[in-house]
């Protein structure tokens, strides 16, 4: 029996992990097979979190993360869970291999997932142009033609980013302006291999083995014209991943997990959830750390409560 379990291996769970690995509450971390470390091991520079005023690569940061959770004793899996039954005061977890943990809490920080475009040619093109992460795949597009489709700092930040690769990079922006931060706008403006394509929506993806352009809908009049580009990075958001909890935890109008106001308690007693799960609205890197630390401190509080309740001992 484990006091705590902690599902997702990000900024938030991790640091769920160090605080309550401090607590000697001895936490399993289930960090997933597929993709341990969360969004950010898709990241290069990482230069808004506090303490690197150089700047720091994603994958180290989160490789730090875990060293430090582990330095307090923390378990690390690298495993997928399959289901969870966080109905009982004794809480379920199974993973891919078969076994099934117990806990009297639960940590739900399983993040967000990318979000698709949902038109034809999407999907078919998957890994032969068309991509969710540059990081991940910006190195097989030297001096080509590709587009981002966004406006947000993600998107600004993979287009800046493909540029040292692509020979031309477009971004394709439904609106006839940015969501994004100043800064990045400013970043993505002065970079000579930008271009903007305003006002416009990918509206099918085209191709033969590989991508070869896009159809985009004028937003304003609604005419429908051709891009020919060699790639497709689709950088319009990201979904909380919930499927896990449907059916046991309540969740917002926003597909978030619900909490209690500022805390990390859910719906159900002895779980609790933090990072992009339950924040729809800033997801960064730094609010998730401290909804993890929230959600440590919540579920330690949590234990404590319990044992109180426990009949003393002749």
């Amino acid at each position: 029996m484990r006091h705590v379990i902690i599902i997702g291996s990000g900024p938030a769970g991790y640091t769920a992990a160090i605080y309550a690995a401090r607590a000697n509450l001895a936490p399993l971390v289930i960090a997933s097979s597929v993709e341990p470390g969360g969004e950010l091991m898709k990241t290069t520079d990482v230069e808004n979190y506090p303490g690197f005023p150089e700047g720091i690569l994603g994958p180290d940061l989160m490789a730090k993360f875990q060293e430090q959770a582990e330095r307090f004793g923390a378990e690390v899996m690298y495993d997928d869970v399959v289901s969870v039954d966080l109905t009982n005061d004794v809480k379920s977890v199974t993973v891919g291999s078969g076994e099934t943990y117990q806990a009297h809490t639960v940590i739900i920080a399983t993040g967000s997932a990318y979000r698709k475009l949902g038109v034809p040619g999407e999907d078919t093109f998957s890994g032969t142009g068309v991509s969710w992460c540059a990081t991940c795949d910006g190195f097989f597009f030297k001096e080509k033609t590709i587009a981002v489709v966004g406006g947000g700092d993600s998107a600004m930040e993979e287009a800046t980013f493909l540029t040292k690769f692509a020979s031309k990079v477009y971004v394709i922006h439904r609106r006839d302006s940015l969501r994004a931060s100043k800064t990045m706008q400013d970043r993505a403006f002065a970079n000579p291999k930008i271009e903007f394509i305003w006002n416009k929506e990918v509206t099918r993806v085209t191709g033969d083995a590989l991508i070869n352009g896009v159809e985009l809908l004028d937003t304003v009049d609604g005419t429908v014209s051709t891009l020919p580009i060699e790639g497709l990075f689709v950088a319009i958001g990201a979904d909380p991943r919930t499927h896990l909890v449907h059916g046991q935890l309540e969740l917002t109008d926003a597909g978030t997990i619900a909490v209690e106001g500022r805390s990390s308690r859910t719906n159900l007693p002895g779980v609790f959830a933090a990072g992009d799960v339950v924040d729809p609205t800033y997801r960064q890197a730094v609010t998730a750390a401290g909804s993890g630390t929230v959600a440590a401190l919540d579920a330690e509080h949590y234990l404590a409560s319990i044992a109180d309740r426990q009949p003393a001992q002749a």
